[in-house]
């Protein structure tokens, strides 16, 4: 594919219809739309269904910024995933990387980066996928929050909505909880309830817990799973991020980082679920801790951020030359984390085959 030259996963597209206002620093006002700075900025390497100029991110620039995605951009937002995920080379402008996947930023072959993990590097922003899912004030626990009203109101057990079944340990837990008490499955994995759920928040909305494993654990790398629950008040069982804490408070669901097996973790949720003190203890807590929104979820400080973006020269790694790159060893980092990817995925396969 030629290079362009640049003048200087269908879930995520259901992600939150707006970013809570205002969006500037304190003490900055809002420009007004004729004010507006033009940014040439493209999306590049989506996944199907993604709309390049109405989502969260295009939202989340907007009272700031007019958007120029017609033109030779000066910047991509990509990410790497499905058949897009190698569209981003053919741009040699500042890069600014996306992932809500378990894979890290590739300084070789970009400028700038959000992802979920712990990063130090400056050019870094820590975004994890969560964030994305919902406007986070909508966590925050009011002092006339109704703990009596929301356990009255739950009429089951235990959700489980997954369609991936290689994560063995999610497997495990649910089989080893359904020995308890029938654990009520939604979606394509182990479905229980006569067909896939159509509304996924409503059938969580009727539980009292939600199991809410990720797919991998990695520190960090925090999804929507553990949100979705919160937001229908029901109690995450939650397996994944084993720095979930420092996101959320742990006292307010139950983390499988603070079990030393998945049999202790079911005694943790019996105990809960036959003890009606307990119960309302834990749904007292906040969600966040000290009920206040983290700073990862500042929607002031990720525009802030693409703010340093647009204003800051670099060189961008796509124009660097040397022996690495004329040898295209700039390539190798994604080569080897795609066939990372690929073997982990299949090493999970063959476990469960196995098992």
């Amino acid at each position: 594919m030629p290079r362009r030259s640049c003048s200087s996963n269908e879930k995520c597209s259901r992600m939150m219809p707006a970013p809570p206002s205002p969006l500037s620093p304190p003490g900055e006002s809002l420009p007004s739309p004729d004010d507006r700075p033009v940014v040439r900025l493209r999306m590049v390497g989506f996944w199907d269904g993604f709309n390049p100029r109405d989502n969260v991110f295009t939202r989340l620039l907007a009272s700031h910024w007019r958007i120029d995605q017609e033109a030779d951009p000066d910047f991509i937002l990509y990410t790497t995933v499905g058949s897009r995920r190698k569209d981003f080379l053919a741009y040699d402008c500042t890069r600014i990387f996306f992932t809500g996947e378990n894979v890290g930023p590739d300084w070789l072959n970009c400028d700038w980066a959000f992802t979920f993990r712990y990063d130090v590097h400056p050019r870094h922003l820590r975004l994890p996928l969560w964030v994305l899912y919902a406007d986070p004030r909508e966590l925050i626990k009011p002092p006339t929050f109704d703990v009596a009203g929301v356990i009255a109101a739950k009429s089951r057990f235990c959700a489980f909505v997954v369609s991936n079944p290689l994560c063995r340990t999610r497997n495990e837990f649910f089989q080893r909880l359904s020995k308890y008490r029938p654990v009520d499955s939604g979606g394509k994995l182990f479905n229980n309830v006569g067909g896939r759920v159509a509304d996924k928040r409503a059938f969580l909305a009727d539980c009292r817990f939600t199991i809410a494993f990720e797919n991998e654990s990695f520190p960090g790398y925090t999804t929507e799973k553990v949100l979705e629950p919160m937001l229908v008040n029901s109690i995450p069982i939650y397996w994944g991020d084993p720095l979930v804490g420092r996101d959320f408070d742990t006292t307010s669901f139950l983390s499988a980082h603070d079990s030393p097996t998945l049999d202790d973790l079911v005694e943790r949720v019996v105990a809960v679920d036959r003890d009606p003190a307990l119960l309302r203890a834990i749904l007292e807590r906040p969600w966040f801790r000290g009920n206040s929104i983290p700073s990862c979820a500042d929607h002031a400080r990720i525009v802030e951020r693409f703010r340093t973006i647009f204003t800051t020269p670099v060189d961008p790694v796509a124009k660097r030359r040397g022996v690495a790159r004329s040898l295209r060893l700039h390539r190798m980092p994604a080569a080897i984390a795609s066939i990372g990817h690929r073997l982990r995925r299949q090493g999970r396969k063959w476990s469960m085959r196995r098992g």
